[in-house]
């Protein structure tokens, strides 16, 4: 069937053009990409996802339509750095260059699933009414699926558009301290500099509204050093586990007091204040006989973009340090329990290791603006909010000078959790939200 030709819409023409999400086409492609979940889980060593299972299906939907395979409008380029690995930029030109708008973030890997803990198969897509169930309905590629509907919608229809539409589906966001795989491999060639004359929406959150800030995630371990001895003889011994315990209690308490409540945590709709709280234990093994010589607390400090990360890391580095000078008065556990040891000239201790990033977006952009307004039309109603999960990415493109804005349509209590689905209701508002920030953008233009 030949295409149409390119002609100019009104905004009423165009976004009839551009009109609703098809359920059986979006159901059809969903199926094939969450066939591929199982192949695309991101935790290494053991699992490395090969994303290209995801982007052929996406390539098979869009390469018709592209301008070197297929005689249509869309321009598409499939750019890998690791073998199995790719990244998915698409772009759609509008008449006047210099007017950009892009959805990004839509990723191709997942995080881990075992089949036994869910009430169905993960790695196949299954309907349940408006359910949409499989491990990457929600988190992402739910959301690959949607914009790559999207795109193909433009593709096939070809409005005349003065903005230029680019998508960007990528790779490894599960995993982003892998460098070198996706989009900070991108922005590094270049590849995304264009991204910077308009809004970018990256599409990887939920419940529709928009996301205006995420928290800064440190990253931080605290090794206790303490004397190895026999547990029935206690008083020899300096027990790192006591010592550990203690210290965590005392630094909590002191971060607490330093980084309480943010006024301006309200403003953004955070659901909680800054955090410091421990997720994992390790030690060196041994006897239950055998006090050891040393362990380890990990976990994470969760803090609102509304404190300097830096000052937190300071602060941390300086309780910890403090309480090395001072290990005789920090709290014991019972009549035997010490830190210090006169007699053999051995004190115990506490050393501390961090790593951090954080976003806020910015709500003076015009693109936010567009996205609320665009949720408003088609939700019903808007509320923008923010959490205290960690998207490093989208603080590498900010700290690039992209304008990000973030939002999502799947489900948020269903983000790295058994049983996730995702409602195709949701999904369908969301390809009108995309709709309705084209249509924003357009009569800019005017």
């Amino acid at each position: 069937m030949a295409l149409p030709s390119r002609s100019s819409l009104s905004s009423a023409s165009l976004k009839e053009t551009l009109g609703d999400l098809d359920r059986d086409s979006y159901v059809a492609l969903l199926s094939k990409i969450i066939g591929e979940a199982r192949h695309v889980q991101n935790n290494p060593p053991d699992l490395i996802p090969k994303e290209d299972r995801v982007a052929r299906h996406v390539l098979d939907v869009l390469l018709p339509l592209s301008t070197t395979t297929g005689g249509g409008p869309l321009i598409v380029s499939h750019v890998s750095y690791v073998e199995g690995r790719g990244n998915i930029i698409v772009e759609y030109p509008g008449t006047e260059p210099a007017r950009i708008l892009s959805f990004v973030g839509c990723h191709m890997d997942v995080v881990t699933a075992d089949p036994n803990d869910w009430e169905f198969d993960p790695f196949s897509l299954s309907v349940d009414g408006d359910k949409l169930r499989g491990r990457g309905t929600t988190d992402c590629l739910g959301h690959v699926a949607l914009v790559t509907e999207l795109m193909k919608r433009i593709g096939e229809r070809k409005p005349k558009l003065k903005n230029t539409v680019i998508a960007v589906f990528i790779a490894n966001e599960e995993n982003s301290s892998v460098l070198g795989v996706g989009v900070d491999a991108l922005v590094k060639d270049g590849l995304l500099d264009k991204l910077k004359a308009g809004p970018l929406f990256w599409i990887d959150t939920a419940d529709k509204q928009p996301c205006i800030g995420t928290g800064g995630m440190i990253a931080w371990k605290l090794r206790a050093t303490g004397k190895l001895f026999h547990s029935g003889l206690p008083h020899k011994a300096i027990n790192p586990l006591e010592l550990s315990m203690e210290a965590l209690k005392e630094i909590q308490s002191r971060f607490y007091r330093d980084f309480p409540a943010h006024p301006k945590e309200e403003v953004y709709g955070f659901a909680t204040p800054s955090t410091m709280k421990p997720t994992q234990w390790s030690y060196p093994g041994g006897g239950i006989n055998q006090i050891p010589a040393e362990c380890t607390i990990s976990g994470d400090v969760r803090v609102t973009p509304f404190y300097s990360v830096e000052n937190v890391i300071k602060k941390l580095e300086e309780y910890v340090d403090d309480i090395n000078a001072n290990i005789e008065k920090l709290g014991t556990r019972g009549p035997v329990s010490k830190y210090v040891l006169p007699d053999e000239n051995l004190r115990g201790s506490c050393n501390a290791y961090t790593e951090s990033i954080w976003v806020a977006c910015n709500l003076d952009s015009r693109g936010f603006h567009v996205l609320c307004k665009a949720t408003e039309e088609v939700v019903g109603h808007v509320k923008p909010y923010s959490i205290t999960g960690s998207l490093p990415l989208i603080r590498e493109l900010q700290d690039e000078g992209f304008d990000v804005q973030t939002a999502g349509y799947g489900i948020m209590a269903t983000y790295h959790a058994r049983n996730e689905y995702c409602l195709f209701s949701d999904m369908r508002q969301g390809f009108g939200v995309f709709v309705s920030i084209i249509l924003q953008l357009e009569a800019d233009c005017d």
